[in-house]
């Protein structure tokens, strides 16, 4: 008689509750402790800075790195290591130049798509013949929006004018030139091409995501499919991770979604101690997964946001506790719930911290401002 040997069932993927899941990010994140890397290799780590105003990559920093100072971002800007791009999810980043000629033809079909939503005010007009103008025009002089709209206008004056420097913000990669993005200075925005600007030829598109999906699970993971199409703006990830599944490890959230992780990639303990930090608005930890519940406590969610408007956050045990804004003479702190004394005490810590980075020798009160209901 023989017998038919049968071969083990998969082990089920171990579940990673919230906390797990944030401390994980948190560290990830450069969060749980700050780091002592240089501000361009954090940028890189973290695969870009939200930038949809000037000051906060320079918060995002100063949360995250030890010696900090708004100098160690502005300086490489001013000399083209950093440069400001519209990539992710059509927002404005703060990337290395690697990554300004890497990622930008990586997101390239979700900037494709965004352009169809004009094509009712681009009716008869050649996108590549536009692309070629544009592109003459902003390489001869940074040009502004404004500027930009006005001359493509010349050329087809029955289009939509917002339409056409949208346009060739869709086609081209368009950076912001200097002294827009740089602390303590001030500028408007004027466009030229990135390879004009750093004096370097564009990079083929990647042939597949592949690398950029272990770098994102390095920033932001563990994580699953969805949360990384959502940080991207793509929607045709799954085949990377799928590819990617030897060399990965898998888990499960507490609604049985799949995530996946780097072997290696530090899971600390869920009780590991979170500092108090102050993100500023915009912070790509709120904004980079599908479920955000591991940041972000579910009675909380869309507190940090009115209309289009992003609120500064503040992080109490690794979550979102509050907002926080400078006014004239002090930084004001806006607990959700009540926070007891030694919270407080922890976050007026913090927020010294933070005053003495980012504005050394002015004059802040800090204060506690009402409670938000």
């Amino acid at each position: 008689m023989t017998t038919t040997k049968r071969s083990a069932a998969p082990s089920p993927a171990a579940v990673l509750g919230p906390r797990a899941l944030n401390r994980a990010t948190l560290e990830r994140q450069l969060l749980l402790r700050r780091s002592p890397m240089p501000a361009v290799d954090a940028v890189g780590h973290l695969l870009g800075l939200q930038a949809q105003n000037v000051k906060p990559p320079y918060y995002a920093l100063a949360a995250r790195l030890d010696g900090f100072t708004p100098e160690a971002l502005s300086r490489p800007m001013s000399e083209r290591e950093v440069v400001r791009i519209v990539t992710m999810r059509s927002t404005i980043h703060t990337h290395t130049v690697r990554d300004c000629l890497t990622l930008r033809p990586l997101v390239q079909p979700a900037r494709d798509r965004e352009l169809k939503q004009f094509r009712e005010g681009l009716a008869g007009v050649d996108p590549d013949r536009l692309a070629a103008l544009a592109r003459d025009l902003v390489e001869a002089e940074p040009r502004t929006m404004k500027q930009l709209r006005e001359a493509l206008l010349r050329e087809w004056p029955d289009a939509d004018p917002g339409a056409l420097a949208v346009a060739a913000r869709c086609k081209l990669p368009l950076v912001q030139v200097t002294p827009r993005g740089l602390w303590g200075r001030s500028g408007q925005v004027r466009l030229t091409t990135a390879e004009h600007w750093l004096g370097r030829p564009a990079e083929p598109s990647p042939t597949t995501p592949d690398e950029t999906v272990l770098r994102y699970l390095a920033a932001f993971g563990p994580a699953s499919v969805k949360d990384m199409q959502t940080w991207a703006g793509l929607t045709w990830l799954r085949e990377a991770f799928e590819r990617l599944r030897p060399r990965l490890v898998t888990f499960r959230d507490e609604s049985g979604v799949e995530l996946f992780d780097l072997p290696d990639a530090p899971r600390p303990d869920p009780g590991t101690p979170a500092p108090p930090r102050f993100l500023p608005e915009f912070d790509n930890l709120l904004l980079s997964h599908a479920d955000r519940t591991r940041v972000v406590p579910p009675e909380y969610r869309g507190r940090s946001w009115q209309g289009n408007v992003a609120h500064r956050t503040l992080l109490v045990d690794g979550f979102l506790a509050g907002l926080w804004r400078l006014d004239e003479d002090a930084l004001v702190v806006e607990p959700f719930g009540r926070l007891d004394a030694a919270r407080r005490e922890e976050v007026a810590a913090e927020g010294e911290r933070m005053l003495r980075v980012m504005h050394p020798g002015a004059a802040y009160d800090i204060r506690f401002g009402t409670v938000r209901g």
